[in-house]
């Protein structure tokens, strides 16, 4: 069973509460939550590597109404947006971290070969919430989408980018494990050499103290041929 109205509103931690991929199944519970006198908020990402500054941005866009719509991108999208070593993260993983925030009432899935203001369409936010760091919306893309919605709002990014946002943490890990790759690097080098180095002083340690000694006798005692 899918997401009811109840269920939505309750705002649970259960994926299947709370989790609407069907376009048109949003539509309706949408307008019947519209109908109800409730305020609609929408907002769309990756939410890749979820980090204390997604949390601030998803609590702040749900205090600007009632009902908190967040659009996830599918991994084909955000390779598309993000580039071919995004998401970090598989959409299964985002989607059910997302689920067990209770001040999310909705989700939904964006799609490669959607329209960009598809969700945007078939939502019609009484408030789009928008990241100022989202350097792909222009005024023109402003102008459009007040058919559409409400109001916009342009959030402020809510961390220091520099110290959790996804693409920092990305960077720290492949920086670690670059070094880490040359520290073991390293010491297969060092290990290698000392064998080898180990193995030719003993070489050189044997001649020296016995520089007449003959192969070891293979255990076969030898007699003088008869006359």
């Amino acid at each position: 069973m899918g997401p009811t109205v109840k269920s939505i509103l309750e705002s649970g931690f259960k994926l299947e509460g709370k989790y609407i991929p069907d376009y048109g199944e949003l539509e309706r519970m949408v307008k019947l939550l519209k109908e109800s006198g409730y305020t609609i908020v929408l907002t769309q990402g990756v939410w890749d590597m979820y980090h204390v500054g997604h949390s601030r941005y998803l609590i702040k866009a749900r205090s600007f109404g009632d009902v908190l719509v967040v659009g996830i991108d599918s991994d084909e999208l955000a390779r598309q947006m993000k580039g071919e070593d995004r998401p970090f993260e598989g959409f299964d993983e985002r989607i059910e971290l997302l689920a067990g925030l209770s001040f999310i009432n909705i989700l939904t899935r964006r799609d490669v070969g959607q329209h960009h203001y598809g969700l945007i369409k078939i939502v019609r936010p009484d408030v789009l919430v928008m990241s100022k760091t989202t350097s792909s919306f222009t005024e023109d893309d402003k102008e459009a989408l007040e058919e559409y919605c409400g109001q916009i709002e342009h959030l402020e990014a809510q961390a220091p980018p520099a110290s959790i946002s996804t693409t920092a943490k990305i960077r720290r890990l492949r920086q670690g494990g670059a070094k880490e790759l040359g520290e073991r690097i390293s010491r297969a080098i060092e290990r290698e050499l000392a064998d080898y180095l180990g193995g030719s002083d003993a070489k050189n340690q044997s001649d020296c103290l016995h520089p007449h000694t003959q192969p070891a006798s293979s255990g076969v005692v030898q007699t003088a041929p008869r006359e």
